[in-house]
């Protein structure tokens, strides 16, 4: 994941000391029940697609456009299925600490043709949700969540 100018700017200032930032993940669903997803460039996993918002942006927006840059599909963002602080923070290779509070959004298809569309991915594709690839049991349970009409989900515990 590219790091955005206003986290970098930030670093310069607060080094490597941990920092929450607010994720945004979205489930797209298309017409088949099929749900789009990337082969990441940093560790090969396959997974949803997501960022960080920018200052000021809401995050339906994030959630549209991180798709449009990462997979060329045109979606709208449906609604909001969960949000969940991540239990633990993590540690990147260059000793950046974060910890995401993320917003996942159930988001329809509504055009382009899935690709590569930036540096983040190796892969893109539209998988059948009985066939999908190995993914982290928590994008299992986003995609779960998105494909149900229940209510928002959000974690009671610590």
């Amino acid at each position: 994941m590219a790091t955005p100018d206003f986290i970098k700017a930030i670093r310069a200032s607060a080094g490597h000391q941990l920092l929450l930032l607010p994720g945004i993940t979205a489930v797209v669903l298309d017409d088949d029940d099929r749900v789009l997803l990337m082969r990441r460039a940093d560790d090969g996993r396959w997974a949803l697609i997501g960022g960080i918002a920018e200052p000021g942006e809401q995050p339906a927006v994030t959630a549209v456009r991180e798709v449009y840059e990462e997979t060329a599909v045109e979606c709208v963002a449906e609604r909001i299925v969960m949000v969940e602080a991540q239990p633990e923070p993590v540690t990147y290779p260059n000793g950046d600490r974060c910890q995401y509070m993320d917003i996942v959004f159930r988001c329809r298809a509504t055009g382009g043709e899935a690709r590569v569309n930036d540096d983040e991915a190796l892969e893109v594709g539209w998988l059948p949700v009985d066939a999908l690839p190995r993914l982290h049991e928590s994008q299992l349970f986003r995609i779960k969540q998105a494909r149900t009409d229940e209510p928002t989900w959000f974690a009671t515990m610590p």
